[in-house]
C-alpha cells in the first residue's frame, strides 16, 4: 500500500526529516521526505503493518525539538516496488510558506562533548551546531529552511562535513547550519592583538568593555565582579540604573551568586536559556553597579560554543548586556555595530557570520514552580501562539508603544515577534517595520485586517493608519491586555478581566491603568476602575514619581519626607492638579506610596519605583490597608496612600508599609472580583498587565482569589506587560472579524 503523508508544525531546522528517514528505512519501508513551504511531506510505500507503525512512531517519537501540530494522512494505492528505498528528496519551490520555524536553541550535550575534546575535528571550534541545536530563526531568510536560504549560503561545505550531512547515521545528517573550522565561520578580534579568544578573555580582566557577537545580535560584557568597569560600562551606555543581566558557566556558578531552587534550575537550563531573576545572595561576589538597589540578579547559561569558550577564557562570571546605547534597539549588523559600539566597547570579538534577524535575550521570573516571561525574544519566538479558533483574513497586531512586540496571524496561529523595544526613535522604528516584513514574508502572511492601540501618538498606531488597502481595528489597551491573557490559556468567553498597568488610552479619553472589565475576546465593559487622580506633569509624573505621591496626598502631605525632599517643587506641582490630566493607573499609585517611603522620587527606567518597592515589602507581613470602594465599583486608591503616610508617620517600618500596601492593593481586587461574580455570575478571573510582573502581589492575588472559589487565569506563554498587547490586539480582531464573517455568536460580547 501507498500513502502520503504531510506534517505541519514545526518541523524544519529540528532534525525531522532525517528522524523520518531513519525511521522509514528501519521499517524497511520505501518513499521519501521533503520540506516544502508547507511543512514537511512524506511518500510513503510499503506493508499495511509497517505503515501503521510509522504513523504512530511518527509523533510518538518526533525530535525534542520539533512541534507537530496537524498529521494528514492520504492513501495512494500504490504497490511498493521491489528492492525500493527512502531517501530526501530536494525540498520544493517556496510558494506560499504554511512551515514553521524553530526558535534558536541553545548547545546541546552532544555538541559540547565535541567542543571539549582535543581529539575532535571541532574541538574549541566556536560555530559547532547539529540538528538538536543551533542557530535557526535568526539565520533563515526565506522558507523552506534549507542552507541556501539562510546566512550560511556563503559557507561551502568541506567534504567531512558534506559526508556527515549525507550520513544518515549522523547526527548532521541534513543540519543545515553544519560547519567545521576548515568551512565555516571564522572568530576575529577587532581592537586588540592575538588569539581571539584568549585576548578577548584577557580585555575583561584587564577591565576593559568587551561586544560581543551572539546569536541575535551584539552583547556588550565587563567581568562581574569589577565595580570600575561595570560602572564605565553603565556610563558609556547611558545606562543609569536598570540590571544587567549576568553569564555564569554552569548551575554551580550560579548557585554561589543566588538562590537557586529546582524551578529556578529548570529555568536557568532550559533549550531558551533565559536570562532569569533570582534572589542575591548576601555574599555574591558582583559589582554593586551591575544591579543597584535589587536584591536580585539577572542569571544566564550560555547557550553559543563561544560563550563557553569565552566563560572558560574568562574563569569568572560576566556581565552580557544587550549591544546597544539606552533605548536604542539591539545591534546586529556587523558594521551598525562597529559604528554604534565603537564609543562603548574596547574591543569586539566578532565573526563573519550574518545575522538576519535581531533577537534580544528573553527574561523571566520564576512563579508557582514555573516560568513568567517578562519579555519574550530568543529561544521562545516565533514558536506560535493557537488562538481558540480560526482567524478568518490574516491578521497583524501592531502592539504598544513601550515593550514593543508585533503579531501576524493567519488561521489558527498567531506568530508574536521577538521583543523590540520601546518605539521611540528611528533606529526601533526602522527595526519594527523590517521584522514585520521579514515575519510576514516567511510565514506567508498577507494582512488583510490590522489591530492597533486607540493612542493617536503610538508609532505603532500611525504605523498602521499609514497601510494601504487594509481594514484598521482599534482595540482599547486594556481589553488588549485581557485578550492576550485569554489567548494565552486558549480561552475566549466571557470573564471578570483585572487590568493593571502603568497607562492606556481610555474610551473617555483619560488615562485608564487600574481597570475591572468584563470582557470576551470579540467585546469589554468597564466595570470598575481605580478613582481618577490628576497626573500633574503628564508624562513628568512618570518619571517623578513624587509628583504622583503630591497628587494622591492631593496637597496635604508638606509636613512629609517627600514634600521636604522635593520642596522647591511642591507647592507648583500641587497647583497643577486642578487642572492636570486623569488617570486611574494602577502604576501611579504604586510610584505614589514608593516615593511616600523615600523608594524613588525620580526613575531611569520604566517600572523602577515598583519593583523597588516590592523588593522593599516585608513577606511576612500579613496585614493590608483597607480601601472604600463604591457600589459603581470607583475603588478609593487614596486610602491606602494616606494610611501608608499615617504609618509611616507614625514610625512604622517602610518595609512593613510596603507590604501592607501590596496586601491592601490585593484585597481590594478580590473584593471588586466578589461584587462582580455576585452580580454576574462569572467565576473566571484573567490578570493582566504590567503591575502583575509583581510576584508579591500575584502570589497574594491569585491565593485570595482561588481560596474564594474563582478560577484564575495568568500569564505563561507571553508576557503581561506591553509585550503581550499584540497578541490580545490579534485576539480580538480575529474574534471581531469571525463575527461578522460568520455571524459567530459564541463572540457576540454582552446582551
Amino acid at each position: 500500500m501507498g500513502v502520503r503523508v504531510r506534517v505541519e508544525g514545526v518541523v524544519q531546522g529540528v532534525g525531522f526529516r532525517p528522524f523520518v528517514h531513519g525511521l522509514a528505512t528501519r521499517l524497511g519501508l520505501a518513499g521519501r521526505v521533503g520540506n516544502d513551504a508547507h511543512g514537511v511531506f512524506v511518500e510513503l510505500e510499503g506493508g499495511r503493518d509497517q505503515i501503521g507503525e510509522f504513523l504512530v512512531r511518527l509523533e510518538s517519537d518526533a525530535p525534542p525539538l520539533a512541534s507537530i501540530e496537524r498529521v494528514t494522512i492520504t492513501s495512494t494505492a500504490r504497490t511498493p516496488p521491489a528492492g525500493g528505498r527512502f531517501h530526501i528528496a530536494e525540498s520544493g519551490p517556496s510558494g506560499t510558506s504554511r512551515t514553521l520555524v524553530s526558535p534558536d536553541i541553545a548547545t546541546c550535550g552532544d555538541c559540547l562533548a565535541e567542543l571539549a575534546d582535543p581529539a575532535d575535528r571541532r574541538y574549541r571550534y566556536p560555530f559547532v551546531n547539529c540538528v538538536n541545536c543551533g542557530p535557526r530563526l535568526t539565520i533563515v531568510r526565506a522558507m523552506p529552511y534549507d542552507r541556501p536560504l539562510t546566512t550560511m549560503a556563503g559557507f561551502e561545505m568541506c567534504g567531512d562535513c558534506r559526508a556527515e550531512y549525507h550520513d544518515q547515521a549522523d547526527r548532521r545528517f541534513h543540519a543545515q547550519p553544519i560547519c567545521c573550522p576548515a568551512c565555516g565561520p571564522t572568530l576575529k578580534l577587532v581592537g586588540a592583538e592575538g588569539d581571539p579568544l584568549a585576548s578577548a578573555a584577557g580585555v575583561l580582566r584587564a577591565g576593559g568593555v568587551l561586544a560581543v557577537k551572539g546569536i541575535g545580535g551584539y552583547h556588550l560584557s565587563v567581568l562581574a565582579s569589577d565595580e570600575g568597569a561595570a560602572a564605565e560600562l553603565r556610563r558609556r551606555k547611558r545606562r543609569a540604573g536598570k540590571p544587567f543581566a549576568v553569564m555564569v558557566a554552569d548551575l554551580d556558578e550560579a548557585r554561589r551568586l543566588c538562590e537557586v531552587d529546582a524551578a529556578a534550575a529548570a529555568l536557568l537550563t532550559d533549550r531558551a536559556r533565559p536570562v532569569v531573576l533570582l534572589p542575591r545572595r548576601p555574599e555574591a561576589a558582583v559589582a554593586g553597579a551591575v544591579a543597584p538597589g535589587n536584591r536580585c540578579l539577572g542569571l544566564m547559561l550560555p547557550y553559543t560554543p563561544l560563550h563557553h569558550l569565552l566563560l572558560a577564557g574568562t574563569g569568572a562570571p560576566i556581565v552580557l548586556t544587550s549591544g546597544n546605547s539606552s533605548d536604542e534597539p539591539i545591534a546586529y549588523d556587523d558594521r551598525d555595530a562597529l559604528d554604534r559600539l565603537g564609543g562603548i566597547a574596547d574591543a569586539f570579538l566578532t565573526h563573519d557570520r550574518p545575522i538576519h534577524l535581531r533577537a534580544d535575550d528573553s527574561v523571566v521570573r520564576p512563579f508557582r514552580g514555573k516560568g513568567m516571561l517578562l519579555r519574550r525574544s530568543r529561544g521562545h519566538a516565533p514558536r506560535p501562539f493557537t488562538l481558540p479558533r480560526e482567524a478568518p483574513r490574516h491578521i497583524l497586531g501592531c502592539g504598544a508603544e513601550l515593550k514593543n512586540t508585533f503579531c501576524l496571524a493567519k488561521g489558527r496561529h498567531a506568530f508574536v515577534s521577538p521583543h523590540i523595544g520601546d518605539l521611540e526613535n528611528y533606529e526601533t522604528l526602522r527595526s519594527y517595520v523590517e521584522g514585520i516584513g521579514h515575519f510576514a514574508a516567511l510565514f506567508g502572511v498577507r494582512p488583510e485586517v490590522v489591530a492597533h492601540d486607540l493612542h493617536p501618538e503610538y508609532l505603532s498606531t500611525k504605523h498602521a493608519m499609514g497601510l494601504p488597502d487594509v481594514e484598521l481595528t482599534a482595540v482599547q489597551h486594556h481589553h488588549a491586555h485581557i485578550a492576550s491573557c485569554l489567548a494565552d490559556n486558549g480561552q475566549e468567553g466571557r470573564v471578570i478581566g483585572v487590568a493593571f498597568d502603568g497607562l492606556g488610552y481610555g474610551l473617555d479619553g483619560t488615562l485608564w491603568g487600574g481597570e475591572f472589565l468584563l470582557a470576551d475576546l470579540a467585546s469589554f465593559e468597564r466595570a470598575g476602575h481605580l478613582a481618577p487622580v490628576p497626573l500633574p506633569g503628564g508624562a513628568a509624573a512618570i518619571r517623578q514619581p513624587w509628583r504622583m505621591a503630591a497628587a494622591y496626598l492631593d496637597g496635604d502631605g508638606e509636613a512629609l519626607d517627600v514634600a521636604r525632599r522635593n520642596e522647591r517643587r511642591w507647592a507648583s506641582v500641587t497647583s497643577l492638579l486642578r487642572g492636570a490630566m486623569l488617570t486611574s493607573s494602577a502604576g501611579r499609585l504604586f510610584d505614589a506610596v514608593a516615593a511616600l517611603l523615600g523608594v524613588r522620587d525620580t526613575i531611569t527606567y520604566e517600572g523602577q519605583a515598583a519593583i523597588e518597592l516590592e523588593q522593599l515589602a516585608d513577606p511576612a507581613e500579613r496585614d493590608g490597608y483597607p480601601a472604600a470602594i463604591s457600589d459603581e465599583l470607583v475603588v478609593a486608591g487614596a486610602d491606602l496612600v494616606r494610611a501608608a503616610a499615617a504609618d509611616l508617620a507614625a514610625g512604622t517600618d517602610p518595609a512593613v508599609i510596603s507590604a501592607r500596601f501590596h496586601n491592601g492593593v490585593s484585597d481590594l481586587i478580590v473584593r471588586c472580583c466578589l461584587m462582580l461574580r455576585d452580580g454576574t455570575g462569572l467565576a473566571t478571573v484573567a490578570l493582566s498587565g504590567g503591575v502583575f510582573q509583581n510576584l508579591l502581589l500575584l502570589r497574594r492575588t491569585v491565593e485570595r482569589l482561588s481560596g474564594a472559589g474563582f478560577r484564575v487565569l495568568t500569564h505563561a506563554g507571553v508576557p503581561a506587560n506591553d509585550g503581550g498587547i499584540s497578541l490580545g490586539q490579534v485576539a480580538v480582531a480575529a474574534a471581531r472579524d469571525r463575527l461578522r464573517s460568520y455571524g459567530d455568536q459564541s463572540s457576540a460580547g454582552f446582551s
